[in-house]
């Protein structure tokens, strides 16, 4: 049987259509099953699209400012199923800059070449720039650069894929994360879990918090994962 089709009795094939490695070498791979893309790493599900709440609400809690924005500048780490870019492009209105930030190149090309008729195409939009580079740097350099700032780049807080994503999440990158966000800016964070104690770090940034639950899908009973929200006072 080849390997990009696993077929059970009775099943539709489950096909790999693209897969490369990460910076530490684990593998990332993208597939369609019936209609429907998902990411994974290490043969790990990480993302799907047919379960996008918490990446739609990811868009919706950071962008939800306090005053009008005319022109809001957004930065989003991580390009993954263009779900969150898409929400930003829905609700930040005609006069909006997305910048999209993703560490993958081959992520921005399975996007182009397999995931035109999901997101791909937002990737030519007039308010979209793509960045392939890590969303640390974009941070570091654009102090007062954002309005809003979305990080979707690993578990959460303290549980990590690529451990140096730790460093968004230290002191030292809440307050570069807070230099880079205009008064009233907000960033948001997608958690896998619960992290009550990211809160009490969000607060020692200077950063107004909330927290939010997020169900995976629409039909869950229960939210399954966490997104925490810092606002910069106006």
């Amino acid at each position: 049987m080849p390997e990009d089709a696993i077929r059970l009795p009775g099943m539709i094939s489950f096909r790999n259509l693209a897969e490369t490695r990460t910076p530490d070498g684990a593998r990332f791979s993208l597939h369609e099953h019936d209609g429907e893309y998902f990411l994974k790493l290490n043969g790990r599900q990480l993302m799907g699209s047919n379960s996008t709440v918490s990446e739609l609400l990811l868009a919706d809690l950071a962008c939800k400012f306090r005053y009008p924005v005319d022109r809001p500048s957004i930065l989003i780490g991580g390009l993954g199923l263009g779900f969150s870019l898409r929400r930003v492009l829905e609700i930040a209105g005609p006069n909006a800059f997305a910048q999209v930030s993703e560490l993958l190149p081959e992520v921005v090309a399975w996007n182009r070449e397999f995931l035109q008729d999901l997101n791909g195409k937002l990737l030519d939009d007039r308010r979209v720039e793509v960045l392939t580079r890590d969303v640390f740097d974009c941070i570091k350099n654009g102090p007062g650069r954002y309005d809003a700032i979305l990080l979707d780049v690993d578990n959460g807080p303290t549980s990590f894929v690529q451990a140096k994503n730790s460093r968004i999440y230290n002191g030292k990158g809440l307050a570069m994360i807070r230099r880079a966000l205009r008064p009233g800016g907000r960033v948001a964070f997608w958690s896998a879990d619960r992290e009550p104690m990211f809160l009490t770090s969000l607060s020692r940034a200077g950063f107004r918090t909330e927290e939010h639950e997020a169900k995976s899908n629409e039909r869950a009973k229960r939210a399954a994962h966490r997104i925490y929200v810092g606002e910069v006072a106006g």
